[in-house]
């Protein structure tokens, strides 16, 4: 497994690099943003510090997302910033989790791990299915990992994506927080619930050219999520 380390600072680009070749990964690294851009693609997981010279990370994961080469490569961001709206921004703009610095190189390890072992899961989950789903406006194609609303395309995140599916593909279920993070992030949170929320505002966002998938997306109050219904 290939990880693209980003940090400004050398000495934690030194001690990441150390613990995840002591680890079995093969480590690049980047120094600012720029860098980073220019050596993302084929990485399996990029490491992402949030201030970073030239380009910002929350930029550079923005183009990461945004780029058909490399917007299913998963992202952890680094930011030593423990406010609530960075970590928010964060993963609406597509990373797949977050640690705040000062951090344990266990834990770090280990979502690492985690992050790596669902995006292999979801690879091969998907690998040779030929599917399709449609639902009103909306057409889910499993085998391209693709989302098309009224036949143009969606760009949804690996998670976005994932979400959508469980959830239209079980209508009338309602999911909790904690089983839609274990469900899709693949490991326990070590935050809080509130990214379900943050990624379920993002899908309505994406789906508001058709009310009738957007709205199906219900808050079942004190619960977690469900889709109403099948739409004609």
């Amino acid at each position: 497994m290939q990880i693209l380390v980003v940090d400004d600072e050398a000495s934690i680009r030194e001690l990441l690099s150390f613990n995840l070749k002591k680890n079995g990964y093969s480590v690049e690294t980047a120094a600012d943003g720029r860098e980073a851009l220019a050596k993302a693609a084929g990485m399996d997981l990029v490491l992402l510090d949030i201030m970073l010279p030239e380009v910002d990370g929350l930029e550079v994961c923005r183009r990461l997302k945004a780029d058909p080469q490399t917007s299913g490569i998963p992202i952890i961001m680094l930011t030593a910033k423990a406010e609530e709206i960075d970590r928010v921004l964060g993963l609406e703009l597509g990373a797949d989790d977050y640690v705040v610095k000062p951090f344990s190189m266990r834990e770090l390890l280990a979502r690492v791990k985690a992050v790596l072992r669902r995006s292999a899961k979801d690879s091969q989950s998907e690998k040779g299915r030929e599917e399709t789903l449609k639902i009103g406006g909306l057409r889910l194609d499993f085998s391209s990992y693709q989302a098309w609303l009224h036949d143009n395309p969606i760009a949804l995140t690996p998670k976005e994506y994932e979400l959508l599916k469980l959830l239209v593909t079980n209508p009338g279920r309602a999911f909790t927080r904690d089983e839609l993070l274990e469900r899709i992030w693949g490991y326990e949170y070590y935050g809080d619930t509130r990214t379900v929320d943050v990624h379920i505002r993002h899908l309505r966002a994406k789906l508001k050219g058709a009310p009738a998938v957007s709205d199906a997306i219900e808050t079942v109050r004190g619960v977690g999520y469900r889709f109403a219904r099948r739409t004609a």
